[in-house]
């Protein structure tokens, strides 16, 4: 069996590193959201720990195999046991929930694709699903692959509110404004009063207000910036990245998103990791959700990540500069050093 005090380090670590990942969901409103998946990814870890320490739960003929002392060396030994027990859903689950605390976004993708196959009626693992599969994209675009799976849990589970908020992102992504505008109002009544007035923000721009109407008074009596608002961003990477940048493995994501706002963001590019320093400029065309475009905003928050893995989200390995406030249209480039 697994220690007892070694299970609760790992989970104070599980419950540490998803907070703090998820933290835009809290500044935002959403805390309802956020401490629920806080709690699934406690769960989840403790889950990966209790089930590989007693094997037998995969393997009930096999010898106990030594209680893994990582959650790295927990993966490996439940994939191990998935090769012998491939029909385990729960398996599946767990591996890829586990795979995502550890940033393995693609790994999650694909081991939530399997569970997927092996039970496609279940609506919390489609949408699980769909979403990874969406945080894989070095976009965030949900493919056709991830809206079939989200579109078959709300045809299952029509009430469920994670299902109707990411058919909201998908519709953005569409160009389906209203559309997208209409699925979300759907849920401003069984939302707390913050994260009903965060969702309506995002309703407003949907239906083309700029965020001056969407966000009060005081950005209202600021006119929008013009259609032709971008952003030029110098990123270079510290002496101390040179060997990662030599590799030719890394890639560099130069990320703007509304500050304090979704997670979302509203200009991303994606680039090989260069010894020089790397410059581009964000603007409507580096927008992963049409509607939400950086030519419409006064402010952005901007940083650069080096990721190891080479998908948007942030994972093991990667290192990434602090948030930098910039008001648009910006009056000169912005440089970056990552690594500093």
């Amino acid at each position: 069996m697994v220690n007892a005090g070694f299970l609760a380090g790992a989970g104070l670590l599980a419950v540490l590193a998803t907070g703090i990942t998820l933290w835009p969901l809290w500044r935002a409103g959403k805390r309802r959201i956020w401490g629920s998946l806080v709690a699934l990814a406690l769960v989840a870890t403790l889950g990966l720990y209790q089930w590989l320490g007693t094997p037998a739960a995969l393997q009930p003929h096999a010898e106990a195999a030594a209680a893994p002392q990582t959650i790295e060396e927990g993966i490996s030994q439940l994939q191990a046991a998935l090769q012998q027990n491939p029909e385990r859903v729960d398996g599946w689950v767990l591996l890829a929930r586990s795979q995502l605390e550890i940033g393995k976004v693609a790994d999650a993708a694909a081991s939530y694709q399997r569970a997927a196959q092996l039970a496609p009626d279940e609506p919390t693992l489609l949408i699980e699903a769909a979403q990874t599969r969406a945080q894989a994209d070095p976009k965030l675009l949900f493919d056709a692959t991830a809206q079939q799976w989200l579109a078959h849990a709300r045809q299952i589970a029509p009430d469920n509110e994670r299902a109707i908020w990411l058919t909201g992102i998908v519709q953005r992504q569409q160009g389906q404004n209203e559309q997208a505008a209409q699925t979300w109002e759907s849920l401003l009544s069984r939302l707390e009063p913050a994260a009903a007035s965060a969702l309506q923000e995002q309703i407003d721009i949907a239906r083309g207000k700029t965020p001056s109407t969407a966000h009060g008074a005081n950005a209202a009596s600021t006119p929008a910036s013009g259609a032709g608002n971008s952003l030029t961003v110098t990123v270079s990477l510290a002496p101390a990245l040179a060997a990662r940048a030599a590799s030719g493995k890394d890639t560099v994501f130069v990320i703007a998103r509304i500050p304090g706002g979704p997670p979302m963001p509203v200009a991303v590019e994606r680039h090989p990791a260069q010894s020089e320093p790397l410059t581009v400029t964000l603007d409507d065309a580096d927008s992963p959700m049409p509607t939400q475009k950086l030519s419409a905003l006064q402010e952005v928050e901007v940083f650069a990540r080096l990721s190891a893995s080479g998908t948007a989200m942030r994972g093991e390995g990667d290192v990434e500069s602090a948030p930098i406030k910039i008001k648009l249209p910006a009056d000169k480039p912005l440089t970056i050093t990552l690594g500093q």
